[in-house]
């Protein structure tokens, strides 16, 4: 049985395997086009690749300006760190299954998904991860995932073919969520971190953790001269703290959901 098969075995399995589970059915229809436009649209390939040709730029710039640092600074290892989810690997296939089963984000379902261990790559993502290796930048692995699914994680990264994957590269959350910015820590206590790439402002820096719509769009602007240079961001219509800004990060039911989405689109002003 050849790898694309297996795959599609392993959906059908996961997608039966969990349809028992959704029980109060959730609007999630909004989210298809969020779902087609990274699975169909040329568009959402275009930008993952301009992401990644920026993060590249990262790369040779640090090269480049090596000599220019402090010698103590010279002598510490390069590092990016580089979120996982929608970032590296492509969890979709998942969010196709919640809009057809009718169910909102479940952690189970979500952890499931990861011990197929059959996401791919982000267009891209491979080709950066494995430039950054070769001119000796360390590729270091941050993620909410929790870390009952390190080992799938590391074995679905691993199997996709991304360099330096290990149990001291690959950071997971003890609880599957909160702030990454100890781990950044950690990181840079040992490397010079020299960018991060995410899906999500939060893994840039904790100030996008928190904050509504608009204050995160000033910190966007505080931050005008990082994009591009030290912050490279992936897009990712799917899901994100972008969308729990606009719930206020309070658990809503479905309809004030709904409610929410609405009150906060900006129509025609007559």
């Amino acid at each position: 049985m050849n790898t694309r098969v297996r795959s599609a075995c392993a959906l059908v399995l996961f997608a039966v395997t969990l349809a028992p589970v959704a029980s109060a059915q959730a609007d999630v229809e909004y989210k298809t086009g969020a779902v087609l436009f990274v699975q169909k649209a040329a568009e959402y390939r275009a930008l993952c690749l301009q992401a990644f040709n920026a993060a590249k730029r990262l790369v040779d710039d640090d090269r480049r300006n090596l000599r220019t640092l402090p010698r103590k600074e010279r002598r510490r290892p390069a590092a990016i760190v580089v979120d996982i989810d929608e970032t590296l690997l492509d969890n979709s296939p998942l969010e196709v299954e919640n809009i057809r089963l009718k169910r909102g984000f479940n952690l189970a379902a979500f952890n499931e998904w990861n011990e197929l261990r059959i996401a791919k790559a982000v267009p891209g993502a491979l080709e950066f991860a494995k430039y950054a290796e070769r001119r000796g930048v360390k590729v270091i692995y941050i993620s909410n995932r929790a870390e009952s699914v390190k080992k799938a994680t590391i074995d679905n990264l691993s199997a996709v073919g991304f360099p330096n994957v290990s149990e001291e590269t690959v950071l997971l959350s003890p609880t599957g969520s909160g702030t990454k910015e100890p781990r950044r820590q950690v990181v840079a206590a040992k490397y010079r971190i020299i960018g991060l790439i995410g899906d999500n402002l939060g893994d840039m820096t904790e100030e996008f953790d928190r904050g509504t719509p608009a204050e995160r769009a000033a910190a966007v602007d505080k931050h005008f001269k990082d994009w591009g240079s030290r912050f490279i961001v992936l897009p990712n219509p799917m899901y994100g703290t972008w969308e729990n800004a606009v719930y206020e990060y309070k658990r809503l039911s479905d309809p004030e959901k709904s409610k929410a989405r609405d009150a906060a689109l900006e129509g025609i002003r007559r």
